[in-house]
Formats: structure tokens, sequence, C-alpha cells
């Protein structure tokens, strides 16, 4: 006995099997951002000043520089994540919600890539 409508069942809908990954990968990066964020924020209420030399020192230490990346990769990627299901779930026409999906993924390696680098750049001058 199946659960589907026959109407469903002539028009091929229904699951896309695809749902518990993305599911998944919301749930972990949300978890990994919470200790993340929390290091984040304790280790600049740590530093004596927030002008550029102190932070610049502070993110060319190898453990900040790479947390720091680590938290704006896992950032962007819990945000992308995020804004697709609200694409998937409010764009009906087809054409336009693969505009919009291309389009999300560009402009989030774009910020990704240049927050990365802003991170680098820093940290390695």
């Amino acid at each position: 006995m199946s659960l589907r409508s026959p109407l469903g069942r002539v028009l091929g809908t229904g699951s896309a099997k695809d749902g518990t990954g993305h599911w998944w990968a919301q749930r972990v990066s949300a978890v990994a951002l919470i200790p993340l964020t929390l290091w984040f924020l304790f280790s600049l209420l740590m530093l004596p000043d927030l002008d550029y030399a102190t932070v610049r020192t502070w993110l060319s230490l190898p453990v900040s520089g790479f947390l720091a990346v680590l938290l704006l990769w896992v950032l962007s990627y819990h945000s992308y994540l995020g804004t697709t299901v609200v694409v998937e779930d409010y764009v009906h026409s087809a054409g336009i919600k693969l505009l919009w999906l291309l389009l999300l993924r560009f402009l989030y390696v774009l910020v990704c890539g240049a927050g990365i680098f802003a991170v680098l750049r820093v940290a390695l001058r």
C-alpha cells in the first residue's frame, strides 16, 4: 500500500531523496558554528585593544588564522544552505529557480573567498 496519491504517481512527483543530506549538513554546520563563534567572541574580548596591529598579531598566530578562516567558511556554507532552502521553497518557476540557485552559489563563493583572502592578507602581511 502506497501513501502517494494517484496523481502524484502519474506526475512522478515526490521525494527527491536529497533532503536528508541537506538536513544533516545544516545541523552539522550549525553545531560547528557554536564553538567557532564562541572562540571568536572570547578571543576578541581577550585582546587588549582592537587596533589593526593587535588584530594582525592575533591573526598571525597559526591557530587563530586557521580558526578564523574555518569560521568564515562554515558560516558561509551554513548561510548558503539556508538561502538555498528559501529559494527552493518559495520560487516556483523552474528557470528562475535555477537562475537564483546559480547566482546564490556564485555570490557565496565570491563573498567567502573575499573574506578568506582578507583574513590571509591581514595574517600574512
